[in-house]
């Protein structure tokens, strides 16, 4: 057990946010590593990473915005690098399943000489309600380029869980716990779950990946947020994930989280109703 400051980097994101919450309930000292904290830290500039360790114990590794981006896997490998020379007694990294350059990144990290905990994670179930996905399915009609790929989508809360009890317990140093959750399913299928919830009709329309990036350039969405959305759904939705994994019960002992209950909480709150 430690009771020294723990950093957080990516602080704000799905899972960052959560596993704050969960060590500030138990009273740890935790601080925020971003482009808008004292010291600044920014990905994309390595000058100041070092100083983000002054006085830190432990980190929790979000990394903005993937994995798989260009020049992840030598920021992972520098910043391990640093929190070993800063003294930091253990890292928990945030891995992607199926991701070829996560897995380098874990490779980095492994062989930097920190004592560590990899989660690998599948899709989360917040993608539905906390990400780029909401939109369309307050509209009513969901468009991906993804057909009926089978995804043992997770929940963020199971992933906090992990990461804050190998922040603070015993137990978890050198593992790598693959994530996913108890069952497959289509995005079409969590739709239509969602719809029956929700009492709404929520389509689900599958479009060629050439026409959906179209459609993002049109919206001005940045080159390299194309870029990665394109990977993700045609390098690691091609099937590769088709299957469950234990590692949630591995790490916390209990079953992961059913996304049945997931959707009945979130659709408890009205996010994925009809914007006015």
């Amino acid at each position: 057990m430690s009771n020294d400051t723990i950093m957080i980097f990516g602080g704000s994101g799905k899972t960052g946010r959560r596993v704050a919450e969960r060590l500030m309930a138990k009273g740890k000292h935790i601080r925020f590593a971003s482009r808008s904290t004292t010291p600044v830290f920014d990905w994309t500039d390595p000058s100041g990473w070092a100083a983000a360790f002054d006085g830190v114990d432990a980190a929790y590794i979000s990394y903005q915005p993937d994995l798989a981006v260009p020049g992840a896997v030598e920021a992972i490998r520098t910043l391990s690098k640093l929190a070993v020379e800063k003294g930091v007694r253990h890292l928990v990294l945030l891995s992607g399943r199926g991701e070829d350059e996560a897995l380098a990144a874990e490779d980095a990290l492994r062989t930097s000489g920190a004592g560590y905990t990899i989660i690998r994670a599948s899709w989360f179930f917040q993608n539905f309600s906390e990400s780029f996905m909401l939109d369309g399915i307050q509209a009513g009609e969901l468009v991906l380029p993804v057909g009926d790929v089978l995804e043992p989508f997770v929940d963020a809360d199971d992933i906090a869980d992990i990461a804050a009890a190998a922040l603070i317990e015993p137990g978890h140093g050198g593992k790598t716990y693959e994530v996913t959750g108890p069952r497959l399913m289509t995005f079409a299928e969590a739709i239509a779950e969602i719809g029956r919830e929700t009492g709404r009709d929520i389509r689900y329309k599958t479009v060629p990946i050439d026409d959906y990036a179209a459609t993002l350039e049109e919206a001005k969405i940045p080159g390299e947020y194309i870029w990665l959305l394109r990977y993700l759904f045609t390098t690691v939705l091609d099937g590769r994930n088709e299957s469950l994994t234990d590692g949630v019960f591995q790490a916390l002992r209990r079953p992961p989280r059913e996304f049945s209950d997931y959707v009945r909480e979130t659709a408890a709150t009205g996010i994925w109703e009809v914007q006015k």
